[in-house]
């Protein structure tokens, strides 16, 4: 079939054609944002899911969500290298900007420029290898201790303020939770755990691997009440086989019903792997009806793809004593696995992989369902790890 036709949208953060299984996360973040705006108080929501399950789709839709409401809505996402106050900075000096810009002269607008500026002084904060020029004065005393738990929190304050009094909400949206470090993320639970006792207009809605679950205990007590952590797992049935079906309904093609099982088992219900085996099953069938023998045949051209990109990207990260953790993690079957048996599968100490799991933990590439247990990050991962090393590690 025409490929210019394909309705099937893979890649990192694509929206697909059709968001199914979601409604309910979705509406809890509408109803949040409604709320902020109105001066109610309301939980942020932090999600949670391995790689694949489509929380960056579900943040950029909520972003899109913030803008339509009439809120300012930033969106940014962490990662290992940059510190949160360069990812924060850039995107709170424009909302800044932007109320500012709005008719009539607003003290608090003004007074949250100032202490933007002092921010910056306090933290000698950089984006790059280049001071943010901010052309105001400082608010002395505000935010310019050097202490990112206290500052940030004066910060988020005076910038909630200024929007209140435009009478709007700021939605703070931050993928890849998990980079920050444990003090980086207590300063953020802080400083909106301040903004929350204020009852003022500003919500985070956040999305991480499942390791942010112990990197939020590990922070703050509070951070459990000031903030949901919705799961976000694969697709039910009925809603993976909705992810394929009405795409295609709509070009007027169907997928034989053999066909439709045999993605199912394939991608397992991931949204990622849907969208990948739904492009090629398109673009592999004669049409109208997609079949299973034409699935079947394009089976092995797909596992090529995702071995060469979506796999690839995050196996040449790994040291080679990383690559052997995972091939002895893989050759265990699917789901959690003890770290003893890991390292009885290499024939080394539980303790000597220590660094090792811990180096896996922060690249993403793993976690810790339960103390002891280790397991992929990334679906599918452990398939792919035993056709690029077929061999046991030695």
């Amino acid at each position: 079939m025409d490929p210019r036709r394909n309705p099937f949208n893979p890649g990192a953060g694509s929206q697909p054609p059709e968001l199914t299984g979601r409604d309910t996360i979705l509406e809890s973040a509408d109803v949040a944002i409604d709320r902020v705006r109105n001066g109610r108080s309301a939980q942020g929501q932090i999600l949670v899911g391995l790689r694949g399950v489509g929380k960056t789709v579900l943040l950029n839709r909520i972003y899109s969500m913030a803008e339509s409401q009439g809120a300012k809505a930033v969106l940014m996402e962490a990662n290992e290298e940059r510190p949160l106050t360069s990812m924060l900075l850039p995107p709170l000096r424009q909302v800044l900007f932007s109320l500012d810009a709005m008719a009539n002269t607003s003290e608090k607008v003004k007074r949250g420029l100032r202490v933007f500026r002092s921010f910056i002084t306090g933290l000698k904060a950089k984006v790059g290898d280049l001071e943010l020029e901010f052309g105001s004065d400082m608010e002395r005393g505000t935010a310019d201790s050097g202490d990112l738990a206290s500052d940030l929190g004066e910060l988020f304050l005076a910038v909630a303020e200024a929007a209140q009094d435009r009478g709007t909400a700021i939605v703070i949206c931050i993928d890849e939770l998990q980079y920050l470090s444990v003090k980086e993320f207590g300063a953020l639970i802080m400083a909106f755990h301040k903004v929350t006792q204020r009852s003022l207009p500003m919500l985070l809605v956040g999305a991480g691997l499942p390791q942010i679950l112990a990197l939020a205990g590990k922070s703050k007590s509070y951070a459990e009440r000031l903030f949901t952590y919705p799961s976000i797992g694969p697709l039910e049935r009925e809603d993976a086989i909705a992810a394929l079906e009405r795409p295609v309904h709509n070009e007027g093609v169907a997928f034989e019903s053999a066909a439709l099982e045999f993605i199912l088992k394939q991608t397992e219900g991931y949204p990622y792997f849907i969208q990948e085996w739904g492009k090629e099953a398109w673009n592999s069938s004669r049409g109208p009806t997609i079949t299973e023998e034409e699935i079947t045949r394009a089976n092995e051209s797909i596992l090529e793809t995702l071995d060469k990109n979506f796999f690839r990207v995050r196996f040449d990260r790994l040291t080679p004593n990383e690559k052997k953790y995972l091939r002895g993690l893989a050759s265990l079957g699917q789901g959690p696995q003890r770290s003893g048996n890991v390292a009885d599968q290499l024939g080394v100490t539980t303790k000597s992989l220590g660094p090792i799991r811990d180096s896996l933990i922060k690249k993403g590439m793993i976690y810790s369902p339960t103390h002891g247990d280790a397991a992929f990050s990334v679906p599918l991962f452990g398939e792919f790890m035993m056709r690029m090393m077929p061999e046991p590690p030695s």
